[in-house]
């Protein structure tokens, strides 16, 4: 092969590598957009939370006292340090080390499902219902919201898990890894707001 058709080939390799790369943070630019809309919606509902606590006369059911809160507390310790893993997880990624990646990815996946779990398990032991007042129908809309969110965050996690096993599919890094990563970063962060609301402020 001459120079020129080598340094044709190479230039055509980088530029591809820079466009790939181009497109990458358009679509990372375009999903850090798509949580801000959701942080929107997350905050309505955060302020409607609080209006109608702070107005309503009859904010709890009747019989109701309160909420249980050391088992929620677990469920927020439990998603909340999963952040730590997935971040963890990245850096294997980074590393190329993709068994270590696998390994703290599932992990962060178990402790998302364990928050599912906990909160179903709670919901069962209530003893109010979604139409028991502003407070039920507030209560089960945020956290069946926020639940909705880690289920989600959970599904895109088996996807980035099961692309990992594609040979060479992460060999220069993976937009939807990051995006996932920081999708759940946002529902923890969002979780911990919701815990002060509805735990803390009783």
């Amino acid at each position: 092969m001459s120079s020129v058709n080598l340094d044709s080939t190479v230039n055509t390799a980088a530029e591809a590598s820079h466009a790939h790369h181009e497109e990458g943070e358009h679509r990372l630019v375009g999903f850090i957009i798509f949580l801000l809309s959701e942080s929107v919606i997350f905050l309505s509902f955060f302020v409607g939370y609080a209006v109608y606590k702070t107005t309503a006369l009859d904010w709890l059911p009747p019989g109701v006292e309160g909420l249980e809160v050391r088992d929620p507390l677990i469920n927020t310790i439990v998603l909340v340090s999963s952040s730590f893993v997935i971040y963890i997880a990245e850096r294997y990624l980074k590393k190329e080390n993709l068994w270590g990646f696998r390994a703290f990815w599932l992990l962060t996946m178990a402790m998302g499902s364990f928050f599912l779990y906990g909160q179903a398990v709670e919901w069962s032991g209530l003893s109010f219902g979604f139409t028991d007042g502003l407070y039920g129908g507030t209560f089960y809309l945020l956290t069946g919201f926020h639940g909705l969110h880690v289920l989600t965050g959970v599904l895109l996690q088996a996807i980035m898990l099961a692309r990992s096993f594609i040979p060479g599919n992460y060999d220069d890094g993976e937009v939807g890894v990051i995006a996932t990563s920081l999708f759940w970063h946002f529902v923890d962060v969002i979780w911990i707001v919701l815990f002060i609301l509805i735990y803390v402020w009783q």
